[in-house]
């Protein structure tokens, strides 16, 4: 399985889908997931809310709206909207998240900085976290991961834990 790394809109990405780092409401309030409402339409948040609780270290996945994905994978990082979060439970989202892409047969997949933003892990922690679960998964049709993100410092700690 590839990763790669991007500087960029994760709502712009071409891919099977993009991982929302949720809570496990399924409500898409700020951050990425209040992106992806914006950009994608009420529609993803009203799906992801009809299959709450999302419960932590499971995901689901819906469509993706006016986007260029084909879906979106809700994998919370949070139980409640907007708290803090952990580095297990990301590695538990991103888990997740890659579970429901193989069950889903996906083969490329966008997953941001999860747990940087209104869940506050530091940026060097999380990728670490997030990429340490990428290289132990064992692929059956998921061949790319892009890890995308707009902050460029978020990009940068990618870079230094792939060694890039």
């Amino acid at each position: 399985m590839n990763i790669s790394i991007e500087e960029d809109d994760i709502t712009e990405a071409e891919v099977d889908a993009i991982v929302n780092p949720a809570n496990s409401y399924g409500y898409m309030g700020g951050g990425v997931a209040g992106a992806i409402k914006k950009e994608g339409g009420m529609e993803i948040e009203k799906e992801a809310t009809s299959k709450a609780p999302i419960m932590m270290g499971f995901a689901v996945i819906t469509t993706a709206g006016k986007l260029k994905a084909k879906h979106i994978i809700h994998a919370p990082t949070m139980e409640q909207p907007a708290s803090l979060t952990t580095i297990d439970n990301i590695k538990e989202a991103v888990k997740a998240a890659l579970e429901c892409a193989e069950e889903n047969n996906l083969k490329k997949i966008a997953m941001p900085g999860m747990g940087t933003g209104v869940g506050e892990v530091p940026k060097d922690e999380a990728a670490k976290a997030i990429i340490e679960v990428l290289v132990n998964h064992n692929p059956k049709s998921l061949k790319e991961v892009i890890l995308i993100d707009k902050d460029e410092d978020m990009v940068t700690e990618f870079e230094k834990v792939l060694g890039q």
